[in-house]
């Protein structure tokens, strides 16, 4: 029953609409509705910048070891260059600010998730797209990306100091929300195709290796080079720590990168972040004293 199930489903339910439906409507919703919450001011721009300074230095690290590591498949390569590094900074990082931080971290974990924004549909999508076109030809993709416009419009009008009135909130709130269910009903149907036995763990794994251990431990040198605020410097390291964005998948799917094997790498990365929680924290109170 459960099998003839699943087979209808997958012959019936076409996920690339599903993709191009989030992806170019509900997730610049999304974007706008996210990065008007707050509002943006000077002070957090040092804080973007260390997150940036982290993430560059590790892909350089990244992009050598893949050399050797995925020389004859370059789609894997491609997924590791794109995924490696992005976290899911908004649905999980700003909820697990607050958990761990209060209220109080909501203004700085919105603003890193903007830089992450920016890195995911500037950077992710180039690696996600780069096999199929030319260089210059896979730049002019990453501005057919509506998100990255939606998320320089909402710098704006944030940056300005307008606000949205009370019937407009609510109708990109919905927008916002559905954006997060759909991205989880296309991660439930990709997740539906990963065959345990064949996936793909060399990539996983190795994903997996900087997203969780490499990356921190960049990231942590950089923060204390920065000797910045605690607080501040906490909320960074959690930023850098959160597992693998889902959002990831729309784009391996947009350009038939094997968002299954991509599926299953945010799957690990998840279980990984779990494990090692209660490290995570260890270092936290031991070098920020939180």
């Amino acid at each position: 029953m459960g099998f003839t199930f699943k087979r209808i489903f997958k012959n019936e339910v076409n996920e690339r609409s599903f993709v191009i439906l989030n992806l170019y409507f509900l997730q610049p919703i999304l974007i706008f509705w996210g990065l008007t919450r707050a509002p943006i001011t000077e002070e957090f721009i040092i804080s973007p910048l260390i997150y940036f300074i982290a993430i560059f230095i590790t892909m350089g690290i990244a992009f050598f070891y893949s050399l050797k590591l995925f020389r004859n498949d370059y789609q894997d390569k491609s997924i590791f260059m794109a995924s490696a590094l992005v976290g899911n900074t908004g649905n999980l990082g700003i909820p697990l600010g607050i958990a761990l931080f209060g209220e109080s971290s909501v203004p700085y974990t919105s603003i890193l998730n903007i830089a992450n924004i920016f890195f995911i549909y500037i950077f992710s999508v180039y690696f996600f797209a780069g096999d199929k076109f030319k260089f210059s030809d896979a730049l002019k993709e990453i501005f057919k990306i509506p998100a990255i416009w939606f998320a320089v419009a909402a710098l704006a009008f944030n940056y300005n100091g307008f606000e949205l009135s009370d019937n407009f909130d609510k109708v990109f709130t919905m927008g916002a929300y559905a954006a997060i269910v759909m991205q989880l009903v296309i991660f439930g149907i990709f997740m539906s195709q990963v065959r345990i036995k064949t996936a793909n763990w060399k990539l996983s794994l190795n994903i997996t290796l900087f997203k969780h251990i490499i990356l921190p431990i960049v990231g942590l040198y950089v923060i204390l080079l920065f000797k910045m605020d605690p607080f501040v410097s906490a909320i960074i390291f959690l930023e850098l720590i959160v597992p693998l964005a889902v959002n990831n998948v729309n784009l391996s799917a947009l350009y038939n990168c094997k968002p299954i094997d991509t599926t299953f790498s945010v799957l690990v990365s998840s279980f990984f972040f779990v494990a090692l929680m209660y490290f995570y924290i260890l270092i936290i109170n031991s070098f920020f004293g939180l």
